[in-house]
């Protein structure tokens, strides 16, 4: 059980660009050329020259005015500056002794300067224009036809075939916890390797298998290690990468990828969340042919004509089968539909000992204590349990990963991270150790509930302390007794508090929740009310963007017998609460000193609290059938 509190990001940057294309580099250099050719035109064309002829030009020269001359006998010209800084030009006429009056007369003279600048005047004059012109014509037209090739490649698949010699073959070594699946799958991989003895007998494998089960569990990977013991190729595909915004682009890389597969066949075509595009049809309110529903045909079109010598096989992924089109369902396309469900203890301790290979972890660490403190993990919360551990290691400045690790990080994925910087008053803590100290008491004197495992008052993510409950064995069917236990357990933390305190706060929010929903289960759906009755009352309401009624026809009882779940629901939350007030009550004793210690500790374990009561054994009882439960029950503060 845990108390709660109330609940109080930059995106990181994206990777730079990859290098710009070469062609950015052409553009750059003739918007420079340009740039020059301008400023060149400008500065020209606005330094103002005046026409000066040789009678005067032989005066201010007399006169020493001239600062500096550049002949250039090849065109006859003159070009100068006067001692003002103002510019000329004149005629030139063959002397033999002009450029000596010149230098008498302390003129600069600079003869045939054009010579060396010639050539660049004619190509930025003559065919820096047309090279420009060429240029930006040559540039438009390939990136018209870049846009033409992309709109005729907008309906190519996007599939991403799987390189083997680029990354790391998975293979079913790789893969733990789902030996049914592997099993199933087997025979999918023996028909890629050797089709002929199939085709021989007469045999005609399953064209698709349908992977269903809850995130996390390893569809894709099985599907990868499928892909890598037949050792073919594998294309990897969304199924959101078909929809796009234009009509028919989704029908048209559906049968693009489906020709790309039959060009390497034999091979395998895996298709991530397939309920993305294979919702059932007609879902809405008016239903319609939309862009969805017609790359959902062309799929149906695609796998249900496969020539029955073609070696491709579909594998699909998703964790919403029940929404799914039933053509897409039935013999002749996903033929085989296999479960990957949560891992058993035995799963779990074989996926956290394929984890620990990748890691350095102390070879004293009992994986068996982690695999029953995990009930309900998936593969993806194994691996990031350990990969917590290694985390918390290193920033600890260990080289290797130790048991504390392990279980701390248990305590991170299911609680939160410890929250050191949030203090709370003496009297709160006081309280929650009452509370917590009251689940436990009545776990421990209650015949069919899990033993306690850990309690905390340490505030954890949201919580601001927690009991820690965990089953012997997995468990899989719920019974009376130890629905009505659970319910006793729940009300333990309230029922401590008024002991104690003669008040109760907001603490006990989410038990009172999970309470009034085991206790309407209890009723309405597992028919255990000897009043009301072997009958299951309500059912659920189908959501309308699912495909399903968009009427609610969830309550299907009169108006008497809604009161009379009420009042059996009521009765039966008050009857287990009276039950786990005489069970704290006839051991308040042990509830004083159990919270005190729990007080200056802050935590107790499994055997300290077995100490402390004085016993050997907690809740364990081989009569009992246990249920699946969640190993940590939350009561929300919402104050």
């Amino acid at each position: 059980m845990v108390m709660k509190q109330k609940s109080s990001s930059k995106k990181p940057k994206l990777p730079p660009n990859q290098p710009r294309d070469f062609r950015n580099v052409i553009w750059y250099l003739l918007i420079g050329l340009l740039v020059v050719t301008v400023s060149t035109s400008y500065f020209k064309g606005n330094t103002k020259v005046r026409q000066m002829d040789l009678s005067e030009f032989n005066d201010r020269l007399s006169k020493g005015r001239i600062a500096s001359v550049d002949v250039r006998p090849q065109e006859r010209l003159i070009e100068g500056k006067l001692k003002d800084g103002s510019a000329f030009k004149t005629y030139y006429i063959d002397h033999p002794e002009f450029v000596s009056e010149l230098k008498e007369k302390g003129v600069k003279v600079k003869v045939n300067p054009a010579d060396s600048g010639w050539l660049w005047n004619l190509f930025v004059q003559g065919l820096l224009p047309f090279i420009l012109i060429a240029g930006l014509w040559f540039f438009i037209f390939r990136q018209a036809q870049g846009a033409n090739s992309q709109a005729l490649t907008f309906g190519k698949s996007r599939a991403v075939a799987f390189d083997a010699a680029a990354g790391k073959v998975v293979t079913f070594k790789d893969v733990a916890g789902v030996d049914e699946a592997t099993v199933e799958l087997n025979e999918i991989v023996d028909y890629l390797k050797s089709p002929g003895k199939y085709q021989d007998i007469g045999a005609r494998i399953p064209k698709g298998v349908l992977l269903m089960g809850p995130p996390g569990t390893g569809k894709t990977l099985l599907a990868r290690a499928v892909a890598g013991e037949a050792g073919v190729p594998f294309f990897s595909l969304a199924g959101s990468d078909f929809v796009e915004m234009f009509v028919g682009v989704g029908a048209s890389r559906v049968r693009d990828l489906f020709a790309q597969a039959k060009k390497s066949q034999p091979c395998i075509i895996f298709l991530d969340e397939i309920d993305a595009v294979g919702r059932q049809r007609g879902a809405g309110v008016g239903g319609g042919h939309d862009e969805r529903e017609q790359t959902l045909n062309q799929l149906l079109v695609e796998m249900d004509g496969f020539d029955a010598k073609n070696a491709v096989i579909v594998i699909a992924a998703t964790n919403r089968p029940d929404i799914l089109d039933p053509a897409l369902l039935r013999p002749g396309r996903f033929d085989r539909q296999v479960v990957v469900d949560k891992p058993d203890i035995t799963g779990r301790l074989e996926i956290l000992k394929i984890h620990a290979n990748e890691r350095k972890i102390e070879p004293n660490v009992d994986w068996s204590v982690i695999a029953r403190r995990t009930p309900g993990f998936t593969g993806a919360d194994l691996a990031n349990l350990v990969n917590e551990a290694a985390l918390l290691a290193a920033r600890k400045g260990k080289k290797i990963v130790s048991s504390e690790e392990l279980e701390e990080s248990v305590d991170r994925v299911m609680a939160g991270p410890e929250r050191k910087s949030r203090l709370i008053s003496d009297r709160e803590k006081e309280i929650v150790a009452y509370h917590e100290v009251g689940h436990a008491l009545v776990a421990a004197h209650c015949k069919f509930s899990d033993p306690v495992h850990k309690i905390s008052i340490l505030p954890r993510g949201l919580a601001l302390g927690y009991t820690l409950q965990l089953p012997l064995q997995d468990k899989h069917l719920v019974s009376r007794d130890e629905i009505e236990d659970q319910i006793r357990i729940l009300m333990g933390g309230r029922i401590a508090e008024e002991l104690k305190f003669h008040s109760i706060t907001s603490g006990a929010s989410n038990d009172i929740d999970r309470a009034t929903e085991m206790a309407r289960g209890y009723v309405c759906s597992y028919g255990m009310s000897e009043k009301l009755g072997r009958r299951r009352y309500g059912k659920s309401q189908g959501m309308v963007f699912l495909g399903r009624d968009y009427s609610d026809h969830s309550k299907d009882y009169s108006e008497s017998t809604a009161k009379e779940i009420d009042d059996e629901i009521k009765n039966l939350i008050e009857r287990c609460y009276n039950d786990a007030t005489e069970i704290l009550k006839s051991h308040y004793d042990q509830l004083e000193f159990i919270s005190k210690r729990l007080m200056e500790a802050e935590v107790l374990d499994s055997d300290e609290f077995k100490k402390l009561l004085g016993i050997e054994s907690i809740g364990e009882s081989d009569e009992a059938v246990h249920a699946p439960s969640e190993a940590i029950a939350d009561s929300e503060v919402t104050g």
